[in-house]
């Protein structure tokens, strides 16, 4: 501890002793002090005054994070020998079955590398090379050895430091997990096989007491929740200038109820980090079409309300930043009564459901947000209250408006906060599908760093696919094109003095798709030229091209097909990533996790289930965009199943095209549009190769294809042309490089960008 807070601990210690005032603090400070590190008290040394020890970066205290002084003057634990600090390490990662982790050794340390290999004929799944993180974390995913068994699930796998029971993966079956001594489970500790072949909760991992979930972490879990129930609530009047409660199309309604402990365990500085950090995560949130209603309150053997939720239901204006601004969270007494912050919400509810109409409540969706160490030594366990709150929201306790699935109606969210966190009890007040509902951070500054990130301009705006439609947009052509498709990237490279023109979409903030074609063998990074709109149309620097591995140009020549343009994709990586807002941003790819939410899909699809729902009917509506007095977007229809024959064969009347077999130029991974049938469909023109194909939802869209060639040179400017009987276009089917695509993105043995999660196949 610095001396000028000794100093002032000496100061009010003498103080009172002269001024005849009896000494409050009933502990000392012998032996507490920390062999490299500080410690700071929350309340001198008066009875349930915490001392938290603090180390440097990549140290914790040992062997106890906190003490806590006693009536009796004594220090909980008790000092046995002098504290520490000892650097982190990281579980052991030698659980691996069949295959090996190098280098073995008994501890792993921050900064320790691994890789691991599997065994002659297993199959390598996860991370090869992992890195032992400041927080006590590997960095990656777990690794996995395993062998196509024939089993309906996938080899779960064994998180760092655990041991697990049952290695039969058909339906039905199910895994346990326990974490070896220190290390307490976080997700699920027992998992069951479904008839989808998917595993029930969440992949465990273990934990040691100093573990935590860094902001970033939690920013991309708890944030792809929260923007996840936004997005699926589209409101009625939404433009870019106002925003005011109504709702919704389908009638839904947010209820977000928010819970800060501010009890004596909780330090000063933290509860002012918590109030700044609701008002960052309310004014994040704002920039949703959706306005939820809030319930806000500060606790800890009281409930201190800020935001009245009533007050959304009873037409009163609700300044929110106002509020929070302005707050007091008044006295903080020594307790912590958790049941009773639940059974406020609870009353919420039952005042909500009386205000609206009985279907109008059931139409309803409740966020719970509680953030606390958990310790709750009054008014017992709030396991019934929580259990009371789902039966509200589910119904269970009537069956006036028929019972259905309505486990998404409520999620509760807790955030243990601080050094010394009651884990598993906040665990199981947690409730949701599909994803993590409990975190562990450091304390309230590292929340305020979570919310920074989460729901921020680059992750609202920056969604996949996400963009404003017709009716929402004003302003120039330009400004409409911009806000319309802020995927669009125009792509031309330089060489000998020649100049090429490609389109191109961005896929992540470094990365853009666009045609193989587009390049030949002599382009160097520095000869292209990338322009995204970055705040204004901007040119970037790029690092690296990938070029499809099977893409060949030449490949059927003695076949009769002069030009091959299977495979015809590649990756464009920027040197600098975009800065992602309303007027740039990322559309969506197939076979990805966050295609999935956006597509608003069950969390467990799989690849060809996305297919299955993008390319469904046997004439599917495509769209692709052409570059000619701003960006126009041109309407096609890909011929699929029975009809797909007929379409290709017009590949035979194409130049440079002599073999008597359409599919020995067209192969099964392209996508057929043009001609007349059903309807008149536009036809690419020069220029629109490398461009996305793609289909729009409500106010997200999915690229499915990229423009590759076709049969007619009918259109060489741009513009809506049109196809007549014989011209046909091909792109290529994303979903058929979808392998390519992970091998790049999905690399999380990198460091230069992060990696995608895709779907299982």
């Amino acid at each position: 501890m610095g001396f000028s807070v000794h100093w002032h601990l000496l100061a009010a210690l003498i103080g009172l002793l002269y001024s005849g005032g009896e000494v409050l603090g009933n502990c000392t400070e012998k032996n507490v002090q920390i062999q490299g590190g500080t410690y700071k008290l929350t309340k001198l040394l008066q009875t349930g005054s915490m001392l938290v020890y603090e180390c440097p970066k990549n140290y914790y205290p040992y062997p106890d994070l906190t003490r806590t002084c006693h009536a009796n003057g004594m220090w909980k634990p008790k000092p046995l020998k002098r504290p520490r600090c000892k650097m982190v390490e990281c579980p052991d990662p030698n659980v691996l079955l069949y295959g090996s982790v190098s280098p073995p050794q008994q501890r792993y340390f921050v900064g320790n590398e691994t890789m691991t290999e599997c065994y002659s004929g297993y199959k390598m799944r996860g991370s090869l090379r992992r890195v032992c993180l400041p927080n006590g974390k590997w960095s990656g995913r777990t690794p996995i050895c395993s062998r196509d068994t024939g089993d309906h699930c996938a080899d779960p796998g064994i998180p760092a430091g655990a041991s697990r029971t049952g290695n039969s993966f058909g339906i039905g079956d199910t895994v346990r997990y326990q974490c070896s001594r220190k290390l307490f489970l976080m997700g699920s500790d027992e998992r069951v096989c479904q008839e989808n072949g998917q595993w029930t909760g969440i992949e465990p991992s273990c934990y040691f007491s100093y573990t935590y979930d860094t902001a970033l972490e939690v920013s991309q879990v708890f944030g792809r929740e929260i923007i996840n129930s936004l997005t699926n609530l589209e409101s009625v009047d939404d433009t870019m200038e106002t925003r005011k409660i109504r709702i919704p199309k389908n009638g839904t309604l947010l209820n977000i109820y928010i819970a800060v402990d501010v009890s004596d365990s909780i330090e000063e500085d933290y509860v002012k980090n918590a109030t700044r950090a609701v008002k960052e995560l309310i004014s994040k949130i704002s920039s949703f079409a959706v306005t939820p209603n809030y319930e806000i309150v500060f606790f800890s053997s009281n409930i201190n309300q800020a935001v009245n939720i009533l007050d959304f239901y009873n037409g009163v204006k609700v300044n929110l930043r106002e509020i929070l601004d302005n707050f007091d969270t008044g006295d903080r007494d020594g307790g912590t009564d958790l049941n009773l912050v639940f059974h406020h919400f609870l009353e919420r509810m039952s005042f909500i459901k009386a205000i609206v109409n009985a279907s109008e409540f059931k139409e309803q969706y409740h966020v719970i947000i509680v953030f606390t160490d958990g310790i709750y030594n009054m008014g017992g366990s709030p396991l019934q209250t929580v259990e009371r709150i789902k039966n509200m929201v589910y119904l269970n306790h009537t069956n006036e408006m028929g019972d259905d699935n309505r486990v998404e109606h409520l999620d509760i969210y807790t955030f243990g906060i601080g050094v010394e966190i009651f884990s598993e009890d906040l665990k199981r007040l947690t409730v949701g599908t599909g994803g993590r509902h409990f975190f562990k951070l450091k304390d309230y500054s590292n929340l305020q760093e979570v919310f920074d990130q989460i729901i921020d301009e680059a992750q609202v705006k920056g969604l996949c696919g996400l963009h404003f439609g017709y009716d929402h947009v004003n302003g120039t052509l330009n400004e409409r094109n911009r806000r319309l498709y802020p995927w669009v990237a125009s792509i031309s490279i330089t060489l000998d003095g020649t100049r090429r023109n490609c389109l191109g979409a961005l896929i992540t903030p470094q990365f853009v798709l666009t045609a193989a074609h587009c390049f030949v063998f002599d382009d160097l990074p520095a000869n292209i030229n990338v322009e995204i709109n970055d705040q204004e149309p901007m040119r970037k620097a790029v690092k690296r091209l990938y070029l499809h591995p099977k893409y060949n140009i030449s490949a059927k020549v003695k076949e009769g097909v002069k030009e091959f343009y299977d495979y015809d994709v590649a990756l464009i990586q920027l040197e600098d990533p975009v800065h992602i807002s309303i007027l740039a941003r990322p559309i969506c790819i197939p076979c990805t996790l966050e295609t999935n939410t956006a597509l608003k899909l069950p969390a467990d699809s799989t690849c060809l289930q996305q297919r299955q729902f993008l390319l469904k009917n046997q004439i599917e509506p495509l769209n692709f965009l052409t570059k000619s007095n701003g960006l126009q977007k041109k309407t096609v229809r890909a011929k699929l199943g029975d009809n797909r024959v007929a379409c290709i064969s017009h590949a035979l009347q194409a130049d440079g095209i002599t073999t008597k077999k359409a599919e020995v130029a067209v192969t099964d991974h392209f996508l057929c549009t043009g001609g007349l049938e059903p309807e008149r469909d536009h036809i690419a023109c020069t220029g629109d190769s490398g461009g996305a194909v793609f289909k729009t939802f409500e106010h997200r869209t999915v690229q499915v294809g990229v423009v590759s060639w076709g049969t007619k040179k009918q259109c060489k400017g741009g513009g809506l042309v049109e196809s007549n009987a014989d011209s046909r276009d091909f792109h290529i089917n994303l979903f058929d490089v979808v392998d390519f695509l992970k091998s790049i993105l999905a690399n999380d043995a990198q460091e230069d960008f992060e990696s995608l999660v895709f779907l299982e196949n």
